[in-house]
């Protein structure tokens, strides 16, 4: 067995569906593609992994066999499932446990750290690590704009964005998936037009999805049917308006011809940014829910609601003990991590910044016979989020 320890004696509650995508996706295989562990074994690597952080802080040997057992609890019970990650590559040789990371693009082809082709490349190793990316282009110039260092002009935010989708086709993730994107535009950048209507042809930048940074001026526009300012990103020197209701309107007929793009309500992300003074958020990871500073990293994790529905009342009691089981695995991850750049490892560190949610929301409704729409329901849904968050 894994780690020189057998697996707990705790059966697993895995539809056949569910054993289905473990051994599709995420089983170790040998050279032949053939999988040469069980959905047992899978559980028991990453618990193992996860609890061994422990003995950093000083915990015995009996302590963190005790925790491990705990965390395949977790899993195997379908209480909590972490990030794809953390179920890859806990206790192998990549070791890259995340899913969330935001890299800064800044306006140069190279500048040593984080120019276009610099985060490219830091694109791709985080790609093959198995995480997704988020970047915000809008430091970028605005297509047409002079380049002093050429007397040429620029492509613009959307060109590059095209050339991070051809590098994210070729870089699949640990032999097993391609990676996945978010690329923000801020919505007083001279080519948020562009930006907006870059995916109305649905064959194109196809490992993107992309969102509007919406500032608290511009939706004061959008009320006050006003024009609102475009600024130059580098000098941040007014060079032109638009109207806000006609850029509005093309982001909602955007997001309801392809479903993009979404908005990213920047000013009041960063209103709830923890850590200002280690910066500011500029984008989310790829599926929009977490935003991040630049070199900034999160690991996932979600509670399954569902399973915490015993004779028709929710059992408190096991969700408090669960939440804190699950904080404490996801705090362990960041320390078992071995990051893909010596910056995010940095950061990391200093944050300690996790992402736990969770699932199955709908079927404890169902399962309370509550109606999903109905007052009742959002209630319930506020009491429990509260509930998970103060046990956090």
């Amino acid at each position: 067995m894994p780690m020189g320890s057998a697996t707990p004696r705790v059966p697993l509650k895995l539809s056949p569906n569910a054993i289905t995508v473990l051994e599709k996706r995420y089983l170790i295989r040998d050279e032949s593609g053939k999988p040469v562990e069980q959905p047992a074994e899978l559980f028991w690597r990453v618990a193992k992994t996860i609890a061994d952080a422990d003995r950093g802080y000083g915990a015995s040997e009996g302590a963190v066999e005790a925790l491990a057992e705990a965390f395949f609890e977790l899993m195997a019970n379908r209480w909590f499932m972490p990030n794809s990650p953390t179920l890859m590559n806990a206790g192998r040789p990549l070791g890259q446990l995340s899913a969330c990371f935001v890299l800064p693009v800044d306006d140069a082809l190279s500048n040593g750290k984080s120019g276009i082709y610099d985060t490219l490349t830091a694109m791709a190793l985080v790609h093959q690590s198995g995480g997704g990316t988020g970047f915000s282009f809008s430091k970028l110039r605005p297509k047409n704009d002079i380049v002093r260092s050429t007397m040429g002009v620029a492509s613009g935010p959307v060109s590059f964005m095209s050339l991070f989708d051809a590098s994210t086709d070729v870089v699949k993730q640990g032999g097993t998936r391609r990676g996945a994107n978010m690329g923000i535009l801020r919505v007083d950048h001279p080519d948020i037009m562009d930006f907006v209507t870059c995916k109305d042809d649905t064959s194109k930048i196809t490992n993107f999805n992309i969102s509007v940074a919406v500032t608290d001026a511009f939706m004061d526009a959008v009320e006050k049917g006003e024009s609102y300012d475009l600024l130059h990103p580098n000098t941040r020197k007014v060079v032109g308006q638009l109207d806000a209701r006609t850029v509005w309107d093309r982001i909602i007929h955007g997001a309801w011809k392809t479903g993009e793009p979404g908005v990213f309500f920047i000013d009041r992300a960063n209103y709830y940014n923890p850590v200002p003074h280690l910066g500011s958020y500029e984008a989310t990871n790829p599926c929009g829910e977490q935003p991040l500073l630049p070199y900034d990293v999160c690991n996932l994790g979600s509670i399954n609601l569902a399973e915490f529905v015993v004779d028709g009342e929710i059992d408190w009691a096991q969700l408090r003990r669960v939440v804190h089981l699950c904080t404490h695995f996801l705090e362990n991850v960041i320390d078992a991590n071995h990051y893909p750049l010596p910056e995010i490892t940095a950061l990391a560190q200093k944050i300690r910044r996790i992402g736990l949610g969770v699932m199955g929301l709908a079927d404890v409704f169902v399962r309370l016979a509550i109606p999903y729409d109905s007052a009742e329901a959002v209630e319930l849904g506020r009491k429990i989020q509260r509930f998970v968050d103060h046990e956090a």
